[in-house]
Parts: structure tokens; C-alpha cells; sequence
């Protein structure tokens, strides 16, 4: 979406933290299309090459930065000459991951952003992005949830620490911004997948997690939890633009929910995996419901953004899981 008609990109010097990522790369492939001049950070931390892969067809045209961003100098460095930081760069994973390592999640995820929203402010950074997450909602929500319950009792225990990180993220931006007038724009995203999406056995998400199980012949296939737990899902290209329409459009320092309206369960979502990767009839399903299944429901309310900055979604659920399933054999099974 381009105000007036002109592109707002053209010429901005933009910072993606985690631009080597697997968001942050769509970020930047649409920042590339849109003629920003682009520079990104990325800190290798899973021991392989995702995200050499992530970025090949665009890493001549960038500036890349090595950098861990836990350490404040190397955000001033990074910062500096910017006029818009995305900062997509964070500690994520699955359910298991989060579980076990909640004090690691809240306190590097919210190191990792004081430093960054601080050499923004020090170096003059014009509008800045600050990408929370539907994790700070509670474990019992009114469905779909509306942005208002953002700070409500206490984010759900299975990702409390990143959760709560979060929650501080954008509670700072907000004293940022009324402090020393700086430009903002939050953004809460629902589950995201896609091509290029983290497919580590240790720490991927349940949609790159079930394809790689199932497309290596997993069986039976265990799932966590009672399968009746629901969320939505938010295909990468679809969150790439809506970041960059909320930061062009919506730096207010006031959360949107971006995500797909689509509510499914999880037995329905391993049934449309199971179904793409033509395997409904070979592998038996056991739910395993003495493991944690975090919220029972998760849906965003997304009528705020579709207000505010008139989005809303391209790609279907099951058009997404597809391209995804194809992605994966091409570029990871049996390699």
C-alpha cells in the first residue's frame, strides 16, 4: 500500500534485524522490490546454512552486518545512518523450546530490543518497528482477540518468558515514543510459515515441524496435546507486507494484530498436511495429551488493521501449506 500513490521506500535507508532470517528475508526481498536501499544483521546461531540459503538471491544487493546484538556498540554501529530500523531479529521456537527456557527467551529477546530502540534514539533513527507477538495474550482470551487484551492477567505459561519480553518491548516503545517523540509502529503477528521457514527438529514450529515428520515417514505421528487446540496461521509474504504497510502507514506506538481470520484446530491442520503430502491413508495420528498444548484457542481480531491500514490477506491456508510442503522436498528432504 503507497501513500499517494508515490513509494515510500525509494531511496530510505532501511536496517532489517534478522534480515538473513526467515521473515526478515521476505522483508527484504519486498524492500529490494520497492527500492530502499537495505542493510541487515544476522548472527548464525543453528549451525547450518539457512541463512546463507535465505538470502542468495539477494546478497549483492545489501549491506550485511555479522553482529550479535546483545552487545550495545555493535547496535550503535548498526544503527547508525538509518532512517528506519525493522527489527525483526529475536530468540524464537516452538512450544518445547519456550517451556524450557523461559528465562532465556525474556532476557534475550528483550536485550537484544533495549539495545537496539536505544542506539535508534541515539542515532536519529526516523520511524522504528517494534514486532511483538500474539504470545503476549493470556491463556484464556475472548476468540478472536481483540488488541485490548494485550496486557491482560499473564501470557500464556508454555511461552511466558517470551511472552512477557514482549510485553516489555511494548511498553518501552511506548515510553520511547512519549519521551522523546520518536516514531513507532507495533505490530503483533500470529504463526507464521512459509518456504525458508525453520524446519529444525529442536526448535521449529508446529507447521514446518508436522511436514518434516510426516515427509520422513514418521508413524505413528505424535502430536502434542488433544489436537483440539486452535490457532492461525500467517504466510510469510503476507506478514512481509504487512509490516511494511503498518510502518509506512501506522507508526502510532499503538499494537495491530496482523494475521489470517481463518481458526483452525490442530487435528484439522495435520489432516490438511497429511492430505497434501499424500499420506492421509498411511500414517496412524496419536495425540498425546499428557504433553502442554499452550492456549486452547488463538485467533487474532485483525478488523483493527484492516481498518487502519485496509489489510488483509492473500494466500489461503492450504495454497501456503503446499508451496511450503514443495519448498521442503526441493530444498531439505533427503539432503
Amino acid at each position: 500500500m503507497e501513500n499517494n500513490g508515490n513509494n515510500f521506500w525509494k531511496g530510505k535507508k532501511v536496517l532489517v534485524t534478522g534480515g538473513s532470517g526467515f521473515i526478515g528475508s521476505y522483508v527484504v526481498e519486498l524492500l529490494l522490490e520497492k527500492k530502499a536501499i537495505v542493510s541487515i544483521t544476522s548472527f548464525k546461531t543453528r549451525g547450518n546454512n539457512d541463512e546463507d540459503r535465505n538470502i542468495a538471491v539477494f546478497k549483492d544487493k545489501i549491506q550485511i552486518f555479522e553482529v550479535n546484538l546483545l552487545d550495545m556498540e555493535s547496535c550503535k554501529e548498526v544503527t547508525k545512518g538509518q532512517e528506519v530500523v525493522l527489527n525483526l531479529a529475536a530468540r524464537v521456537g516452538g512450544i518445547e523450546l519456550n517451556s524450557k527456557h523461559q528465562s532465556i527467551m525474556f532476557k534475550d529477546n528483550l536485550l537484544i530490543f533495549m539495545n537496539l530502540l536505544e542506539a535508534a534514539r541515539q542515532n536519529n533513527v526516523l520511524i522504528f518497528l517494534t514486532v511483538s507477538s500474539a504470545c503476549v495474550y493470556p491463556q484464556l482470551c475472548t476468540i478472536p482477540i481483540s488488541e485490548e487484551e494485550g496486557f491482560k492477567d499473564t501470557p500464556a505459561q508454555t511461552n511466558e518468558g517470551y511472552g512477557w519480553a514482549k510485553r516489555m518491548q511494548e511498553f518501552l516503545s511506548k515510553c520511547y515514543a512519549k519521551e522523546y517523540g520518536m516514531k513507532i509502529a507495533i505490530v503483533r503477528p500470529s504463526n507464521a510459515y512459509g518456504p525458508k521457514d525453520n524446519f529444525d527438529a529442536a526448535t521449529s514450529h508446529v507447521i514446518p515441524a508436522l511436514i518434516r515428520r510426516v515427509l520422513n515417514g514418521e508413524n505413528p505421528l505424535v502430536v502434542w496435546g488433544s489436537g483440539n487446540q486452535t490457532r492461525s496461521f500467517l504466510y510469510a509474504t503476507d506478514f512481509a507486507r504487512g509490516l511494511l504497510d503498518i510502518t509506512e502507514n501506522y507508526a502510532e506506538c499503538d499494537a495491530l494484530n496482523l494475521g489470517d481470520e481463518r481458526e483452525v484446530t490442530i487435528k484439522e491442520l495435520v489432516g490438511i498436511i497429511l492430505r497434501l503430502c499424500n499420506k492421509e491413508n498411511e500414517i496412524k495420528i496419536v495425540f498425546d495429551t499428557s504433553k502442554p498444548e499452550g492456549q486452547p484457542r488463538r485467533c487474532s481480531d485483525v478488523s483493527k488493521a484492516n481498518k487502519k491500514i485496509n489489510y488483509k490477506t492473500d494466500v489461503s491456508l492450504e495454497e501456503g501449506i503446499r508451496s511450503t510442503i514443495e519448498w521442503y522436498k526441493k530444498e531439505l528432504l533427503n539432503k
